[in-house]
C-alpha cells in the first residue's frame, strides 16, 4: 500500500493547488514583466501545513495553471518549476535536515524565496535582457517578502486555533 495514492492526501493536494491557483490568478497586479500576487503565502501555508512533496505538486500545479488561463505561456513551464524547487527547499530545511531548529520555517522560507528571486531573474535575462531582469528584481523581492509575511502569519493562526490535524491528518 505504501505505492498507492491515499484520497485523503490526493484531496488536500488537488484543494492547496486549487487555493495557491487563486491566490495567483486572482490577486494580481500586473507588471512590466508578469505579475505580482498572493500565490506565494498559500504555497508557504501549503509547505507548513501538507509537508514538501504535497506542496511540490500544488505549487506547480496552482501556480502554473495560473500561468496558463491568465495567458503568460511563455511562464507556464518556469513557474513549474521553480514553484516546485521553492516547495522543495523550504520543506526540506523546515521538516528535513533542520526540522529541530525552532526557526526552520522562517528558514526554509528565506531559502525557498531567495531561490526563487535568483531563478525567475535567470528566466527573465533572456526574455527581456539582463537590465530589465535586474530592474525587475525589487518588486519580485517584495512580492517574496510579502509572501513570506502572510504565509507564516496564516500558519500561525491555524496552530494557534489547534486546527492543523483537522485539516491534515496525514504524515508531511
Amino acid at each position: 500500500m505504501s505505492n498507492t495514492v491515499k484520497i485523503h492526501d490526493l484531496t488536500v493536494t488537488a484543494m492547496m493547488a486549487a487555493l495557491i491557483f487563486c491566490g495567483t490568478f486572482f490577486f494580481k497586479l500586473p507588471s512590466a514583466f508578469g505579475y505580482t500576487h498572493l500565490g506565494d503565502s498559500l504555497l508557504i501555508l501549503s509547505i507548513c501545513l501538507l509537508g514538501t512533496k504535497k506542496s511540490m505538486y500544488a505549487g506547480a500545479i496552482g501556480a502554473g495553471l495560473a500561468d496558463m488561463i491568465g495567458g503568460y505561456a511563455v511562464w507556464i513551464v518556469p513557474t513549474l518549476c521553480i514553484k516546485a524547487l521553492y516547495a522543495y527547499t523550504m520543506g526540506s530545511i523546515m521538516h528535513g535536515r533542520f526540522k529541530d531548529f525552532r526557526y526552520s520555517w522562517l528558514a526554509g522560507a528565506i531559502a525557498g524565496g531567495l531561490l526563487q528571486i535568483c531563478l525567475y531573474t535567470m528566466c527573465r535575462v533572456p526574455l527581456y535582457g539582463p537590465e530589465a531582469a535586474l530592474i525587475s528584481m525589487p518588486g519580485l523581492t517584495a512580492q517574496t517578502i510579502f509572501g513570506i509575511t502572510i504565509g507564516l502569519t496564516m500558519y500561525g493562526f491555524i496552530k494557534k486555533l489547534s486546527i492543523t490535524e483537522q485539516i491534515i491528518s496525514s504524515n508531511k
